[in-house]
């Protein structure tokens, strides 16, 4: 059975197997009884080498730099200065926690990447704020949540990185290109909580603040705010690789909150470190997993299959696209984007961009914003589970008050697929692709 690698690894998952643990004995079975009946050892071989080249990549030496400064502006209490300043910019507008919430996001998504550190962060500071001010615990945790998907889309992020080292894409090019679309969806979620909130007649936070206030909070705000102008300016400037531009956001993020911020206590940098570690150490041996996962689909053929199935369903481009923004909100749905990313994407990378010609920037954004959604969406949205915790509402509540927020984001993910120049403007405009 060609496609037995892909079964093994579904019934792997429902039993509850690790992801790491399932792609990897699949991959052994598969090697052992799949790849014909002369199995050699070296085929073993082959499939341990895939392992550990996934892992030693110079690009992917990013993705814990990135971690680890998303985890020093943590720790530093960056979080409290970016919701005050987001207050004192929004907070005076009807429904203007929530506002502010969204807004908040937006601007973490530059310093950490990370949804679920968005969720974590933000909401346990925001949804208790909301809840006070007048607004349901679910609804307050549906907002978090919902926002919270910005933080993978506008960059840095780090599935980017993990597309690009997958795909052979430039990590610039997808960085420029998933600003508009992560934009879209912050202002798409403000539209419709402005409209929730003259329904709900919800109230405002504050007053309008004055100037000067706004200045000092904008002041306060000002180095951390710095991180993704010094990260996005050099990197698309060509002062620096993505690599060396994830080594100097650790660095910047280390010195503002232990010597200009003082928020980060020297006590506390084993433990950030400690962290950052064992973060990036399960992300690597998942991409080494995937990478090895890859390779057998590749020896039996399933990019082929998919792309023979796809094409007898039909052949209109429109179509086949659509039934990808389905089958990608599916996978969202039950696999983490980092891991859904791995997997899927050389198998539709070779449909999509290989068969249909599809610019390859592109289809990166729409599987990235997909699966990135799929992080809120039911049964088994991460982040859904950590607002879940932080506001200690069930899952089902928060998903009934997030349906609105979901609407709009499933109508970001249809219009970046069909207008193509919503995400490929930017990278065009600053010469990254042609």
């Amino acid at each position: 059975m060609p496609m037995a690698f892909l079964w093994t690894f579904l019934l792997l998952l429902a039993v509850s197997v690790p992801v790491v643990f399932g792609l990897l004995i699949a991959s052994g079975v598969t090697v052992v009884n799949d790849l014909g009946n002369d199995f050699k050892p070296r085929d073993l071989n082959s499939l341990l080498s895939q392992l550990f080249s996934g892992m030693s990549s110079v690009p992917l030496m990013a993705l814990p730099m990135f971690i680890l400064a998303g985890e020093i502006m943590n720790t530093g209490g960056i979080t409290a200065r970016l919701v005050h300043f987001s207050q004192t910019l929004i907070g005076h507008v009807r429904g203007g926690l929530a506002h502010v919430n969204i807004l908040s996001s937006i601007l973490f998504a530059g310093l950490s990447g990370s949804a679920v550190a968005d969720t974590s962060a933000l909401g346990s500071m925001l949804i208790p704020a909301m809840e006070k001010n007048g607004y349901s615990r679910q609804f307050a945790a549906a907002v978090t949540a919902a926002s919270s998907v910005i933080g993978p889309i506008i960059p840095p992020s780090g599935i980017m990185i993990i597309y690009a080292f997958i795909m052979g894409v430039s990590p610039a090019a997808l960085f420029a290109a998933g600003l508009i679309p992560g934009l879209m969806i912050g202002g798409g979620l403000m539209a419709v909580t402005y409209f929730l909130a003259i329904k709900h007649d919800f109230p405002v936070a504050n007053e309008r603040a004055p100037a000067r206030e706004v200045a000092r909070a904008a002041g306060a705000s000002f180095w951390p705010l710095l991180t993704p102008v010094i990260l996005l300016g050099g990197i698309l400037s060509g002062w620096f690789t993505p690599t060396e531009a994830a080594g100097v956001a650790a660095f910047y993020a280390f010195f503002v909150a232990l010597v200009v911020l003082r928020t980060l206590k020297l006590r506390e940098v084993p433990r950030v470190f400690l962290r950052a570690a064992v973060a990036s150490g399960i992300i690597l041996l998942l991409i080494g997993a995937s990478k090895s996962f890859s390779w057998v689909a590749d020896q039996v053929g399933a990019a082929q299959m998919l792309s023979d199935f796809l094409l007898s369903l039909t052949e209109n481009p429109l179509l086949l696209l659509f039934l990808c923004n389905i089958m990608l909100f599916i996978v969202g749905m039950f696999l983490d984007a980092g891991p859904a990313i791995l997997i899927l994407g050389p198998i539709l990378g070779s449909v999509f961009v290989t068969d249909l010609g599809l610019d390859p920037v592109h289809f990166a954004i729409i599987m990235c914003v997909n699966v990135t959604v799929g992080l809120a969406t039911p049964p088994m949205g991460l982040v859904l589970f950590v607002a879940s915790s932080v506001a200690k509402v069930r899952v089902e509540l928060i998903v009934k008050s997030m349906l609105p927020f979901l609407a709009v984001e499933v109508l970001v993910i249809l219009l970046i697929t069909y207008v193509e120049d919503l995400t490929l403007f930017l990278p065009r405009a600053l010469g990254l692709i042609q």
